[in-house]
């Protein structure tokens, strides 16, 4: 009995490390609080951070929090990304939060949710150095209601 608690305990160790093995490892995440749960149009959120393996791919997603009384199922986005030798981009993108059967994609306790949603479709390369993200809603209502939180976070992916 005491052989086939050891090989238990060994199989369970060898599916743990091979799970784990095959996650992203977390770079970085920044969020602004919304303490009045509501995001004005003309505020823009800033999040840098500094990449020093460029020779990485890296995963960049929407962060979000919110109640289970958002009024819609996306948000519209304006994303600006700067890069280290001063070039920028900035795009619009329509993020869906929510499935007609599913009901909302994040996870959620109660009346909140939360939701990761990328931003880069694909895994990508970043310069070194300090790399800026920029977020504004472009959402026809303005404040935006029933937003606690919304960020950035970027994973390295695991070779």
């Amino acid at each position: 009995m005491k052989g086939l608690n050891n090989k238990v305990v060994g199989l369970s160790m060898a599916i743990g490390l091979f799970l784990t093995s095959c996650q992203t490892i977390p770079l970085f995440e920044q969020t602004t609080i919304f303490p009045e749960h509501s995001w004005s149009a003309k505020q823009v959120n800033a999040y840098q951070f500094n990449i020093t393996d460029t020779s990485a791919l890296y995963k960049v997603y929407f962060v979000i929090r919110h109640h289970n009384a958002y009024h819609y199922k996306n948000i519209w986005l304006q994303v600006g990304i700067q890069n280290p030798n001063g070039t920028s981009t900035k795009q619009h993108i329509n993020l869906n939060m929510a499935d007609e059967s599913k009901g909302w994609l994040g996870t959620g306790m109660d009346d909140i949710f939360d939701q990761r949603i990328p931003i880069i479709n694909t895994p990508t390369h970043f310069q070194k150095g300090v790399t800026i993200f920029t977020l504004q809603h472009t959402m026809r209502e303005d404040p935006l209601q029933n937003i606690l939180s919304t960020g950035v976070r970027v994973e390295k992916v695991k070779p």
